[in-house]
This record gives structure tokens, C-alpha cells and sequence, in this order.
């Protein structure tokens, strides 16, 4: 019985959660049509929003541990679900997306990721809408932000491993900033795909930074070690506190 008003818990917190994105969008347009800083304005009170709600009707608490970076940054995480893209957006003061190129088409949610400046790719061009990333920063048409990629390329469930895509070390070559690792277990409660979600404390940890300069070999191995042995350790720690082994 506990499981099954757990269940009805869960949809009715995804429900909300879907409508209350299209409220949300809408309320903060005007802003967002404006400026940047308006549609980023709107995208946190929606991270807001679903952080709050997902304590009061699924007892699903969030955190972040470590230090987000506030300058410029490749930021380099680990993805495991919805949530983390929440928690990472709402902890970093300008952060941007490197994105599928067809998200720009998505009605509200693209035209927000058009004002952030998110970097829309094509498969197999991704280089080319950096590079004009970094020209826009360098001739002050877009601001110094922390560049968001997913290293894997994709969503990854708890205890799956998936190998580091080497586009990431492109990045880091190219942009020759400081790269923010992030580790996650957000997994644990709230799975990449379905409808259930646990009770319980979902984290994202921003790890110690590795500098530029490194070689891209050195780079890549030390990026995917220090992840996913964060990762592992984080997700020991949730499926410990379900009672799970």
C-alpha cells in the first residue's frame, strides 16, 4: 500500500512538474524575450520550483557538495537523470548547455536556450559552434560562462559504465580553461527513465578542478577517474541509506 501511494505521489510530482515548466516559461517571457539575465532568471525560479516540490511530495532532498566554479570553466559532468541537469544549472551563476541543435525548435525551451547562449551542435560540427562560442567571448558579444558537457554523451543509470567520449578533451584543449568535474548519484532516486521516484538525499558533488595544460590523454584519464570514483562513492552512499545493497 505505502509503495503504491508512493507511486501516485511520484506521477502527480511529474505531472505538476511538466505544467508548472510551461506556467513558469510563460510568466518570466517577457524577460526572457529582453535579456539574457531575464531567461536565466526564468530557468532558476523553475529549478527552484522543482527542487522545492520534489522534497514536499516525494521526500526526495537535493544538495550540492564542493565549490561551483563562478569564471569561466569547462564544466565536465556526470548525467544520470533530469534532476542533475537541475541541480547543476541552479548551483552555477552563468551556466550554458552544449546542446542538440533541434532543441532550439522546441517551443519555450528553445527560445530560452537561444537568449542563455547555449551552444547548439550538429552532429559531427560541434567544433565549429565552439570556436564561434569562444570568438563571441573573446569580442564581449556573449559573457564568460561555464560551459556545460556531458561526457558520456547521454544519460547513464547507477552502476552502468559507458565509456568518456573524446570530445570532451577537445574542449578542454580548445577552450584552455579550468575543467570542473561532477559527480553524481541523483540516479539512485530518480531513474532516467519512469515515472517512480525515492525518498531520500540526491547530491551532485563538484570535485576538485584539474587546470589547463594538460595533455589530452592525462586529462581524459584523470577526468573519467575522478568522476566516476566519486560517482561510485556517492552512489554507495544513497543505496545505503534505501537499505539497498
Amino acid at each position: 500500500m505505502e509503495k503504491a501511494w508512493r507511486w501516485l505521489r511520484s506521477l502527480v510530482f511529474v505531472g505538476q512538474m511538466y505544467v508548472m515548466m510551461l506556467v513558469i516559461g510563460l510568466l518570466y517571457l517577457p524577460g526572457a524575450i529582453l535579456s539574457a539575465e531575464g531567461a536565466r532568471r526564468g530557468c532558476k525560479a523553475y529549478c527552484r520550483w522543482v527542487i522545492w516540490t520534489a522534497r514536499l511530495m516525494v521526500g526526495l532532498h537535493c544538495d550540492v557538495r564542493g565549490t561551483p566554479p563562478t569564471g569561466g570553466a569547462l564544466v565536465a559532468a556526470k548525467h544520470q537523470s533530469f534532476l542533475d541537469i537541475i541541480l547543476i544549472f541552479n548551483a552555477l551563476p552563468a551556466a550554458i548547455f552544449i546542446m542538440k541543435r533541434e532543441i532550439l525548435w522546441t517551443p519555450i525551451i528553445g527560445l530560452y536556450a537561444y537568449r542563455l547562449g547555449c551552444v547548439p551542435v550538429n552532429r559531427g560540427k560541434r567544433g565549429v559552434a565552439i570556436k564561434k562560442m569562444l570568438a563571441d567571448v573573446a569580442s564581449g558579444h556573449q559573457s564568460v560562462a561555464q560551459l556545460i558537457i556531458y561526457s558520456q554523451g547521454t544519460r547513464v543509470a547507477p552502476g552502468v559504465k559507458k565509456p568518456y567520449k573524446i570530445g570532451t578533451g577537445a574542449l578542454y584543449d580548445q577552450m584552455q580553461q579550468d575543467c570542473a568535474p561532477v559527480a553524481t548519484n541523483v540516479g539512485v532516486f530518480w531513474p532516467r527513465t519512469g515515472i517512480y521516484r525515492k525518498p531520500g538525499l540526491a547530491v551532485v558533488e563538484f570535485l576538485p578542478i584539474i587546470p589547463a595544460g594538460l595533455d589530452r590523454d592525462t586529462f581524459m584519464a584523470r577526468l573519467e577517474e575522478d568522476v566516476e570514483t566519486a560517482s561510485d562513492r556517492l552512489i554507495a552512499e544513497a543505496r545505503a541509506s534505501l537499505g539497498e545493497a
